[in-house]
């Protein structure tokens, strides 16, 4: 089936942001990022991350609810927060047995005013929220994904139980750096990289539709041969978008 698909390039974004946000209630995205009270560390993932135009190709909002899959420390977790504040809803989920330094800095985060909107969920990732959290208006899985390749997590049963959590209309959107070709979701651990197409085979399996990609973290030199954690080089990485249909 053919699928018409939206390239938001920075052009696109500021289009958006620009001339729809009153109408659609947008938050100034660079105000977000530029809040004094962000901290030092997270402006440094900030130089790699382009979170202004992650969160505008989100379009999160205020009064969303979002769920933030593999929330790690909580860089993204805050700044849907503050995206959706004040009367927003975020729910941060990370396997209970979280590296103890990403959980020591996740909690420490959640002591601070930004994320007094943070419910913390401690879950498998293929049972990510209990029944109560359903309706979900966007759910967020940033640079994690391929990390479920290599754990104990039934991926099918993982993004069924997504694409049950949001609304009719809802968006899922996955970030996540890019294998090469044929690599499929063999490089998980090895090089924490995982082939576009293989995820996306995997994700329109449970019944979403993609409906929109972004191309402002692709890296179209990358040689998709070495580690993301330990680059030696820019690494490409995708950005897609997924509706649950009405």
């Amino acid at each position: 089936m053919f699928v018409r698909r939206a390239v938001l390039t920075f052009a696109t974004i500021g289009l958006i942001v620009g001339f729809g946000a009153r109408a659609q209630n947008v938050p100034d995205y660079a105000a977000i990022i530029a809040a004094p009270d962000r901290s030092e560390t997270d402006r440094v993932i900030d130089k790699r991350r382009d979170p202004a135009k992650l969160l505008a190709f989100t379009g999160a909002r205020p009064g969303m609810a979002v769920l933030d899959m593999g929330a790690g420390g909580g860089y993204s977790t805050e700044l849907m927060a503050r995206a959706v504040a004040p009367n927003g809803k975020v729910y941060a989920q990370n396997m209970p047995n979280l590296f103890p330094k990403a959980k020591a800095n996740f909690d420490a985060r959640m002591q601070t005013p930004a994320m007094k909107n943070v419910t913390a969920l401690f879950r498998p990732f293929d049972d990510p929220t209990p029944p109560e959290v359903r309706d979900l208006d966007l759910i967020t899985f940033f640079f994690f994904y391929h990390d479920t390749t290599y754990m104990e997590v039934d991926r099918a049963a993982m993004n069924k139980r997504l694409f049950a959590a949001l609304k009719p209309g809802g968006v899922l959107v996955i970030a996540d750096h890019s294998a090469a070709a044929g690599a499929g979701t063999t490089v998980g651990k090895s090089l924490h990289r995982i082939e576009e197409i293989a995820l996306r085979k995997e994700v329109e399996g449970a019944g979403f539709k993609l409906v929109g990609e972004a191309d402002f973290l692709r890296q179209p030199g990358d040689a998709r041969d070495f580690s993301s954690t330990r680059p030696t080089g820019p690494v490409d990485e995708f950005v897609l978008k997924f509706q649950r249909p009405n």
